[in-house]
């Protein structure tokens, strides 16, 4: 709400990957906060693989605005499960966690569906008035488990539902991919197999703005018009 970019990205030491943060003003000039789970549990977490962050945010005024949750920003995160994770300050982040003290799955694959391998994180989480909705990528299994319906190995984009009351609790998702791999180059390039990756989320005059990665070797934007429901 300030005007201040929060953009968080993986970080690649050609051995871990981790999300990391970085903020800016005018998108010209970044400063890097440097892993965003470094001091959470006295660094527990530091050193885990970490991908893929969804942040949550409110339409308001016309743009996309990262807002909070009883006085805490929240965000979605992982690449096999969706995680989440609190913060006071957008830089410094605690992983939400089980009594034990182990990683909250809050969803996970589902055998004989178009997310049976993995269900990534996609754009901003948007809180709407019917919950939080979470864009994510699933990919397909290439085993038994795999959906039959769409090409081994490919990624759909799905539609999670969770609590505005308690960010933290699944309601539901998709059964069907809202987007697959139908056009020639979301289905060759560096992954033939098939694929539309969901990451970025702009609203501009009254549509959503969808980017995507085809294939691994091209981005694209697909729009959504609410007033052509």
């Amino acid at each position: 709400e300030d005007g201040t970019y929060l953009v968080l990205y993986t970080q690649w030491n050609k051995k871990t990957p981790r999300l990391g943060s970085a903020t800016s003003k005018d998108l010209i000039t970044w400063e890097k906060h440097g892993p965003i789970f470094q001091d959470a549990y006295n660094g527990k977490f530091h050193n885990i693989a970490s991908k893929s962050a969804s942040i949550l945010t409110v339409l308001k005024d016309g743009k996309l605005v990262i807002t909070k949750h009883k006085g805490k920003y929240w965000m979605y995160w992982g690449e096999h499960h969706v995680y989440a994770a609190t913060s006071e300050n957008l830089v410094d982040w605690a992983p939400v966690v089980n009594e034990d003290g182990s990683l909250k799955e809050l969803v996970s694959p589902r055998k004989g569906y178009f997310d049976s391998s993995l269900t990534e994180c996609g754009p901003p989480a948007l809180l709407t008035s019917k919950g939080i909705v979470l864009l994510y990528n699933g990919k397909n299994s290439s085993g038994a488990n795999r959906d039959p319906n769409y090409t081994a190995n490919s990624y759909c984009a799905g539609q999670m539902l969770f609590s505005a009351e308690d960010p933290a609790k699944f309601i539901t998702r998709l059964d069907k991919p809202f987007m697959v791999p139908t056009e020639s180059f979301e289905k060759s390039g560096q992954y033939p197999a098939g694929t539309v990756f969901i990451e970025g989320l702009v609203y501009f005059q009254n549509k959503f703005m969808l980017y995507y990665g085809c294939a691994d070797s091209r981005v694209s934007v697909a729009v959504y018009d609410p007033k052509k429901k």
